[in-house]
């Protein structure tokens, strides 16, 4: 447990950049450093948490840490790798309340154009490495084309399916690789996971969710986890349509949450426990942020555990790696309709906003920075251009 700790801990405070980049670091720190895991397993852990849905990196993490020290170790693991982001990201929205000035408005316009810069960073490398031939590229512009003509919550889960089955059909000659993965528990625990799962999932669905109460932000949050696919900045229509669809924040206070969530390391769900603590629940908004944060990582640890002792023999089924295949093409329409809407939307109001956000996208793509960059060069920017507005 401790070892697990040692090594999550340092990820948890160290790994800037995004999913990709904590994929990057796992294998690094997992692989080729600490060696508790083979290539193939590494390769085969990947493509488990591509398929799933919900937070791809903490799955990893989770799934990492299971291997190594059990249950205990997988609990570790999650700890150890989110309680630094989530903990910052908590004492950010209690410090929200002091940016209603000049100054402070600039600052949450600046992490604003930070979305703008992170998410086109994200669509843009997804596309190279989701939908590199025109087959995924198809599948990408017509789920992209699908969600700007219907904008409803339930479009996003259509727009996956209509991935797999687009990908069973044009995506055939796409295989997914296989490796054993021992786990120290048996199919009858599996598939009771995998019932709990499905049981929560049905809950949130129909509850209503009009009123924020501890119950229906957690079945809210729950129902994001549990129908995001691709993890990370994927994850943000869904919160959007959960949150300010449901008037439970607004669009300001949540783009500047969003922003504030990458200037800090480990997965990019703890933003879960900005929003939490910022619905008016009638709990502290410490309990808030606990339960939206539990929310929304619960589903995908669940379908993780549900899934491990069967994927070998789901996975070397060709049907199945097509399917993945048009899923993965599928999410980056729907990045790209995110991209547009919220974001794009409600933070490019002036040509200097986009000059900002190019430039921030710049320091992602071109000079190859971690988003903390970006996060100190759009703030930066916003403060002076705003200061230098003032004075004239």
């Amino acid at each position: 447990m401790l070892e697990v700790w040692k090594a999550f801990g340092k990820l948890g405070l160290t790994a800037f950049g995004g999913p990709v980049a904590h994929i990057g670091f796992f294998r690094q720190e997992f692989v080729e450093r600490r060696q508790w895991l083979t290539e193939q397993q590494f390769s085969q852990l990947l493509a488990i948490c591509q398929f799933l849905p919900g937070p791809a990196s903490s799955q990893m993490g989770f799934a990492i840490g299971l291997l190594r020290a059990g249950w205990i170790g997988a609990f570790t693991a999650f700890v150890a790798f989110t309680l630094p982001s989530a903990l910052a990201l908590f004492a950010f929205a209690s410090l929200v309340i002091y940016l209603d000035n000049a100054n402070g408005q600039a600052i949450i316009q600046g992490l604003k154009l930070v979305a703008v810069a992170v998410v086109a960073h994200a669509v843009f490398g997804m596309s190279k490495s989701l939908a590199p031939d025109w087959p995924r590229r198809f599948i990408a512009l017509l789920a992209l084309l699908v969600l700007l003509l219907f904008s409803h919550l339930w479009m996003q889960l259509i727009v996956i399916v209509m991935g797999a089955l687009f990908g069973l059909v044009i995506c055939r000659q796409h295989t997914t690789p296989v490796s054993q993965l021992s786990v120290n528990y048996s199919s009858s625990l599996a598939t009771f996971f995998a019932l709990l799962f499905a049981s929560l999932l049905l809950f949130s669905i129909v509850l209503p969710t009009e009123q924020s109460t501890p119950v229906n932000v957690f079945a809210s949050f729950y129902q994001a986890g549990a129908l995001v696919f691709g993890g990370g900045h994927v994850v943000l229509p869904l919160l959007e349509q959960s949150t300010v669809g449901h008037g439970w924040v607004d669009t300001d206070t949540f783009l500047a949450g969003y922003g504030a969530a990458q200037a800090v390391p480990g997965p990019l769900f703890t933003f879960a426990s900005y929003l939490g603590a910022e619905i008016e629940t009638g709990l502290p908004a410490s309990l808030g942020a606990l339960i939206a944060i539990v929310g929304i990582f619960l589903p995908g640890f669940l379908l993780l555990l549900a899934v491990l002792p069967f994927w070998a023999k789901v996975a070397s089924v060709p049907k199945a790696s097509a399917a993945i295949v048009g899923v993965n093409a599928a999410v980056v329409g729907l990045l790209a309709a995110a991209l547009y809407d919220p974001i794009i939307t409600s933070s490019l109001h002036h040509w200097t906003d986009l000059l900002i956000a190019l430039a921030g996208f710049l320091i992602l793509t071109v000079l190859k920075k971690s988003a903390l960059w970006t996060v100190c060069f759009c703030i930066f920017a916003s403060l002076t251009l705003s200061n230098l507005i003032f004075l004239n």
